[in-house]
This record gives structure tokens, C-alpha cells and sequence, in this order.
């Protein structure tokens, strides 16, 4: 049975004009005039049979008009123009082959002029939008929170195309963006064999617990020295497992004469040291095809006490000995690299022990972060926390962690590859625009651009999720098929929304100052109708560090804050 009920003496208004995405409607109906709300529905009489357009309201206008001027002065007789313009989104069907009352996002048809119009509310809005709800909701839909034109109708996500076609969440600090990103990691953790790594930059995300939901922290300089291990949930991400161009951004000084040089004897020695490991540990089918990026463990004392070597080289001359081809051209490389091995900050990276130059190691790492719970035992839902990686390497590091991700999708077989989320929090830090990268961050942009771009045929998804999308790189974002953006008060951030949204719906995007803490705007292929929602409220909030300063400042001050503040800055570790 059709959900619309509507008789033509409700009418709104008749047709007046058409274009390809935009209907103008004269509003014959004066009293429904002024009930009427821009970025609320409305319904069209199609030109097909058992169909109905639906449209957002983008503009209401009343204008009056003197309709004649006598010789003798003004008549009293006034012309009223009243008009309202519709951004049409999508077709109402009836019926679809067995199916009754069936929304779609596509315009099969545009409405005729004197076609009908109807605004939609009441009875019929309540009806449309539990359609909308029902036909989202088969299976394990993801469901955010409610629609705000009627709060009785659950506003669910296609969970499916909201992972396959990327989505960016967005919002001004303090606009609900940590807790709409709680709201999907905790319903991901409610499915059996959900997949996902999450880049807490702050500790955001710990308070966060339950079934499905694992915390893994990069190791601090106090677990390197405790020697806490991936089964206390510290994470060790050695200098091995670095790409051969990260390696040369992190050691060697672009600026430097002799940057080629020295890029060159690393990649050549970085290659011997590997082939080193592998020939010492019997690793012959891997020796056949390795190369300098393959993930095989090397000595770095065995790399140091080689590079020494070449930066000393003597070799025979016509008049005896001469100074090598390289010597003396790589000592600032080499106090480069030793500074950054007694750096206690990147003892995550350097002092990781014995076990991370075990050939098993990796397969041990990818279990506990890449594997969901059927595979790894603990939980799908990976938390990583990256407070204590210094934020010069901090791209670098990020990035790595999506670059075995990738890698790993990349070298299943199809056949046996189970999809993976990366919900990369503050993505403006490691995801900037090209303008504003360095060389570290330039290999961290390439990684999530080529994840943007292909991660979807290996079943890698990204959601991006950022309080500056002006400030993350473009690339990035175009990729994104879904937002879900909160309140944006600067004027260039939401100038990136409403260039990324289409043309018929640019001015909804008008209200993203206006949405109030918990709101969002919801547009994109997983959501079935471009929306206004308010986010329901998590389980666990995240811990977002918002501090009430005026109540605060009324309070007494805790006895030998700072001097417990100065023992841990230098000791490094928060006690």
C-alpha cells in the first residue's frame, strides 16, 4: 500500500518551472507558505505513474507586487508572487518489482509544469521516513542517531558503501566529532569479525572498552625500559620495517652535498645487511627474491660498522694510499643516524630487543593489529595510541602502520582477504596538503593516496577524520564518498564541504555553523537521503579533554602538580 495519502486541495502549490535538478514552485496555498522550512521535504507529482519526486526545500519567496497605477494614484489592487524552489534528491516508487514503498537516489523522471506539489509532514513524513529506516536497517545496518525532521525515525548508514567508498567526519573541536567516531567504532565492535585500526593521536579513544575493542599503545622510553611486549599491548615499529625512501627522509639531510651519495650507499648496504640476515638464518627461498624494500630484519650495528668503514676507506693510489671514493662524505649521515639511535623518545623503533629481529616477528605483529578476533584471539577493533611518538617522525610512523596494512591486503590472495577499516583520527597531521608537507610527510602522502585511490580493490578502507578539512589534502578527501560533518565555523573549512557536496545541495551546507554539539550533516552514497542528524550518544564516551576553565579557576589547585609534572617531563613518563 503507498505510503503517500496526499488530495489535490493539500496541494502546496503547482509546478512553475524545471530545470535539470530544480523545480520552482508557485505556492497557491498562502497559510502553507508560511509553515514552510528551507531544508525540509517536499513531494512531486511525477510524469510516470506510481511514482513521486522527492525535493529539499533550498528557498522560500513571497514578493508583492502594485499591480496597476490609475491616473488619479495608486490602486488598491496588489499581485502576490509566491514561490518556492526545490532541489529535487531522489524518486519515491510505489512499488519495485516484489517490493513496495521503495526510495531511490536516482531522478527517473522530472515532474511536469502544473504537476502537484506537497510539503511533507504529519502523518506522511513519519511514514516516509520509517520507509527510508526499514529499507537501511536489513541486516547490521549502522545506525548514527536520529533524523532531526522527525526524532521518532532512526536514521541508519549503509554500512556496506559507508566503508567501500571512504568517509570523511569532520567538525570544530567541541562538535561531537570524537563521540560520532565512538558511535561507529562501538557498533563495528558489536559485528563478529569486524576489522578495524584506529590512529589515536591523543589518547582520545581509551576510555572506549568491551567485547571487539583492543588498546595497543607505541612504546614509550618507560616500556622500552620495563621491556613491556606486544602482550601488554605495546607496539615496537623497528627501523626494518621502514621503506627504503623512508629510510633516506629519516637519515639522510636533502640539503646536504652529498645527499645522492649517501642515499645511494644506503640503499647498497641496506640491501648487504639483509642479505646478511638471511643468508646467517638459512632463509633461502627468500634470499632468491628480496629486495631493499622487502620487510627482512637487519643488524643496524653490522649497517653502522659498514658505513664507518666506507666513510674511513683507504685504497691504493700512485704514490701509496689515498682517501676512498666516500670518505669523510658520509659522517654527517652517520651522526645522524647515531643520534637517532641513543634518542630515547625512538626507542620504539631502535630498542625493541632481541624478539623484533626474530624472522617471526612480523607474522606475530600483523596477527595482533591486522587480524580480527577470530584470528588473534582479543578483539577486531584495534586502538592504537601515538601520544608519545615525537611529531617530527610522527607521518612517518602513522603512515607506516597503513603501509603494512596495505601491503599485507595487497599480498593476500583474494580469495582468502577479509577487509580492514583505518580510522585515521587528526588526519590534518599526517595527511596535509602537498604545499604544506616536508619530506616526511611526502611518503606519508603517498601512502594514503595510493590507499585512497586503490584501497577499495583490496579491501582497505579509509575513514578520514579531521576539525580542519581545508587542511587535509585534497586528494584524500575527493575520495570520500560519505561525510558526516558537524558544526564548521571557519569559512574555509566549510568552503571544502560545499565544493565536495553536489551542486543542487550546495546551499544545505549553509546550516554547518548553525548545527548545534551532536549534530551532523550526512551526505553521501551510505546515506539514502541527504540529512540533518543528531548523533545518539555512546556507551563509553571519548575521553576529548574538554576542560570547563571557569569552573576550574574556582576550584583549589592540587598540592605538587608542577613539581610531579617537571619529575615526569624529564623522566619522560606520566606516573
Amino acid at each position: 500500500m503507498p505510503i503517500f495519502n496526499f488530495k489535490d486541495k493539500d496541494a502546496l502549490g503547482k509546478v512553475a518551472s524545471v530545470d535539470t535538478t530544480n523545480v520552482i514552485v508557485d505556492v497557491e496555498n498562502v497559510d502553507q507558505l508560511k509553515r514552510l522550512q528551507v531544508n525540509h521535504l517536499a513531494v512531486l507529482q511525477s510524469s510516470r505513474p506510481g511514482q513521486h519526486l522527492i525535493g529539499l526545500i533550498t528557498q522560500v519567496t513571497r514578493k508583492r507586487g502594485i499591480e496597476d497605477i490609475a491616473g488619479d494614484g495608486i490602486s488598491d489592487q496588489t499581485s502576490e508572487l509566491n514561490l518556492c524552489k526545490i532541489a529535487l534528491i531522489g524518486t519515491m516508487l510505489d512499488r519495485d518489482g516484489g517490493k513496495e514503498n521503495v526510495f531511490r537516489r536516482t531522478l527517473e523522471s522530472v515532474p511536469e509544469i502544473d504537476a502537484n506539489c506537497f510539503s511533507l509532514e504529519g502523518e506522511n513524513l513519519t511514514g516516509f521516513m520509517r520507509t527510508l529506516s526499514s529499507v537501511s536497517a536489513d541486516g547490521n545496518a549502522l545506525t548514527l542517531g536520529k533524523y532531526t525532521l522527525d526524532e521518532h525515525a532512526v536514521a541508519y548508514l549503509n554500512g556496506n558503501k559507508f566503508f567501500q567508498r571512504h568517509a570523511f567526519i569532520g567538525g570544530s573541536t567541541g562538535s561531537g566529532k570524537s563521540w560520532t567516531t565512538a558511535k561507529i567504532i562501538e557498533q563495528m565492535a558489536g559485528l563478529s569479525t569486524a576489522n578495524a585500526i584506529v590512529f589515536d593521536l591523543h589518547g582520545e579513544y581509551s576510555p572506549l572498552v568491551g567485547q571487539g575493542i583492543q588498546h595497543f599503545k607505541v612504546a614509550g622510553p618507560a616500556d622500552v625500559e620495563a621491556k613491556r611486549t606486544i602482550n601488554d599491548g605495546v607496539l615496537y615499529l623497528p627501523y626494518w620495517l621502514l621503506s627504503y625512501e623512508a629510510l633516506v627522509a629519516m637519515f639522510v639531510d636533502r640539503s646536504d652535498q652529498n645527499a645522492p651519495n649517501q642515499a645511494m650507499i644506503m640503499a647498497r648496504e641496506i640491501n648487504q645487511a639483509k642479505q646478511k640476515y638471511l643468508e646467517d638464518g638459512g632463509q633461502k627461498d627468500v634470499l632468491k627474491h628480496f629486495t631493499v624494500d622487502s620487510p627482512v630484519p637487519f643488524n643496524l650495528d653490522f649497517l653502522m660498522g659498514r658505513l664507518n668503514d666506507i666513510n674511513v676507506e683507504m685504497v691504493p693510489g700512485a704514490r701509496g694510499e689515498k682517501q676512498g671514493d666516500f670518505n669523510g662524505k658520509l659522517s654527517r649521515m652517520i651522526s645522524r643516524l647515531e643520534n637517532k639511535i641513543s634518542d630515547r623518545r625512538l626507542g620504539f623503533m631502535f630498542n625493541g630487543g632481541g624478539d623484533v629481529l626474530d624472522f617471526s616477528w612480523l607474522e606475530k605483529f600483523t596477527t595482533a593489529v591486522l587480524g580480527s578476533s577470530g584470528e588473534n584471539g582479543k578483539a577486531g577493533i584495534k586502538i592504537i595510541n601515538f601520544s608519545e611518538v615525537p611529531s617530527d617522525v610522527l607521518p612517518l610512523i602513522v603512515s607506516l602502520v597503513a603501509r603494512v596494512t596495505f601491503s599485507v591486503q595487497q599480498w593476500t590472495p583474494s580469495e582468502l582477504r577479509h577487509p580492514i577499516a583505518l580510522l585515521c583520527d587528526e588526519a590534518h597531521l599526517y595527511m596535509p596538503q602537498r604545499s604544506m608537507a616536508e619530506s616526511a610527510d611526502d611518503i606519508s602522502l603517498d601512502i594514503f593516496e595510493r590507499i585512497a585511490k586503490e584501497g577499495r580493490k583490496y579491501g582497505v578502507s579509509l575513514v578520514v577524520i579531521s576539525q580542519r578539512p581545508s587542511e587535509v589534502n585534497k586528494t584524500m578527501l575527493s575520495q570520500c564518498s560519505n561525510f558526516v560533518s558537524m558544526r564548521l565555523t571557519n569559512a574555509e573549512d566549510q568552503g571544502v564541504i560545499k565544493r565536495l557536496l553536489p551542486d543542487s545541495l550546495g546551499g544545505f551546507s549553509d546550516i554547518l555553523p548553525t548545527l548545534d554539539t551532536g549534530e551532523a550533516l550526512v551526505v553521501g552514497d551510505a546515506s539514502l537521503l541527504p540529512s540533518r542528524i543528531r548523533i545518539d550518544e555512546p556507551k563509553n564516551k571519548p575521553n576529548s579533554g574538554t576542560v570547563n576553565f571557569w569552573d576550574e579557576w574556582q576550584k583549589p589547585v592540587k598540592d605538587k602538580r608542577l613539581s610531579v609534572a617537571v619529575d615526569n617531563w624529564r623522566k619522560q613518563n606520566i606516573q
